[in-house]
């Protein structure tokens, strides 16, 4: 029996998904399935409907919950992972401290000082899992969607022995917006996306028989008045249209701000995120309750971790559109072992990323500064070395006003200063 463990299950989001996928994949059927989540509340609710979800489909599966991260661990072969501490609280606040000294970032998730906090917040309690994992469960794989995904996955790579992918959804989104603007479905749009998580471009754009699509794109651009302003000017100047949308993207660029769409960018974007996550589970709390009907028989999520490990279990051989996974060549001209993300091709017991090739040489020199604030943001972050902190800080584009970034790093130091254990906190 193969065993599947949920870190951060008590999201609505990611627990449900993951669930929801795996007990519509029939070769996952009658794997043991680990819930595990640090708010027992949240825990005990979402346990409560994995459980219909298995019986209404009938998957079969062994259904378990624990509070004790080391027990859900133990001996699991695949652990999945979407961790956050009072993220919407803690977001907003890496949004407004350097928004009130003068740092202008488009959401400050990812990128940014906001990103750059977000980073060291979740470093403890990743490292302690993986940590955790080459103890009591060595050769498994940890598939993780927690943010900010490259910078985790280096740390994990760096610093543990723990076989790890970095998944999102992001590239797949993007073609869903872009695929009806063309008038095609986006079934029949084969891409190929590369360069950093949430900071990619399609390198090839073409449709089932070979034709480049890209100017079914130019020509959808002429009526598209207003979409997606800061990804159309970098297509214009850099010639290959993003894989991610505009508020993501503007996460690494200096001058993203004034450009990106006042509705996708500061609260405007964190509050709609924040709604969302509570529809979600006001709706699955509506499910258990026998107030929605439970309608979920051959549906899918969109999420991929499930598929992947399915795909490993089997040796399927099916390509995945994105993984994060350390840079071995897949992109030549990027820095080795930065985690880049790339199509790859699910074997038996793996995952291989494929070789897609050289970036234009002006979005590798975007996408290598980035590696090198990743890799100075996981040391500091890692080390708790204070001065190095700021270096991290100083060297990020986003930043522009020396005085100020240093005044927002102090602020955000304190307001965070529990869960950033790692730093010696005055």
């Amino acid at each position: 029996m193969v065993k599947i463990t949920l870190v951060g299950a008590g999201s609505s989001v990611f627990g449900y998904n993951s669930v929801l996928d795996a007990v519509n994949i029939v070769d996952l059927h009658g794997s043991e399935l680990v819930l595990h989540d640090i708010d027992g509340d949240r825990l005990d609710t979402m346990t409560g409907l994995v459980e219909r979800m298995n019986d209404d489909v009938g998957a079969n599966m062994e259904i378990s919950k624990t509070l004790d991260q080391r027990d859900a661990l133990d001996g699991a072969d695949y652990v999945l992972m979407a961790i956050e501490v009072d993220r919407m609280n803690r977001w907003r606040q890496d949004w407004e401290i350097p928004f009130n000294h003068g740092i202008k970032q488009v959401i400050g998730e990812n990128g940014g000082p906001g990103g750059l906090f977000h980073t060291w917040r979740n470093l403890p309690p990743v490292l302690e899992i993986a940590m955790t994992m080459e103890d009591v469960c060595p050769d498994a794989w940890l598939l993780s969607y927690t943010n900010p995904v490259p910078r985790l996955c280096l740390a994990i790579s760096s610093y543990t022995s723990i076989k790890n992918v970095g998944l999102c959804h992001e590239v797949e989104h993007q073609l869903q917006r872009l695929a009806p603007m063309m008038g095609v479905p986006s079934s029949l749009v084969n891409v190929v996306s590369a360069g950093l998580n949430h900071f990619s471009w399609f390198k090839e754009m073409t449709l089932t028989d070979g034709t480049d699509a890209y100017p079914l794109l130019d020509e959808a651009f002429k009526d598209a008045k207003g979409f997606q302003p800061l990804c159309r000017a970098m297509y214009d100047k850099f010639g290959l249209y993003p894989s991610t949308d505009d508020n993501h993207m503007g996460e690494y660029l200096a001058y993203a701000w004034d450009i990106t769409p006042e509705r996708d960018r500061g609260f405007n974007w964190i509050d709609r995120c924040d709604e969302n996550g509570q529809n979600t589970w006001l709706k699955s709390k509506s499910i258990i309750d026998g107030k929605t009907p439970l309608d979920i028989k051959g549906k899918l999520s969109g999420e991929r971790a499930m598929h992947i490990i399915a795909g490993m279990m089997k040796g399927s051989n099916h390509m995945e559109l994105q993984v994060n996974l350390p840079n071995s060549g897949q992109i030549p001209n990027l820095i080795n072992d930065a985690v880049v993300e790339t199509p790859a091709v699910v074997t038996k017991g793996d995952i291989k990323p494929i070789v897609v090739g050289d970036m234009p040489e002006g979005l590798a020199a975007l996408l290598n500064i980035q590696i090198l604030v990743q890799s100075i943001v996981v040391e500091a972050g890692v080390s708790g070395d204070m001065e190095k902190a700021k270096q991290a800080l100083l060297v990020d584009p986003v930043v522009q006003d020396h005085d100020a970034a240093l005044a927002a790093f102090d602020d955000l130091m304190k307001v965070h200063a529990d869960l950033l254990p790692q730093f010696e906190v005055s």
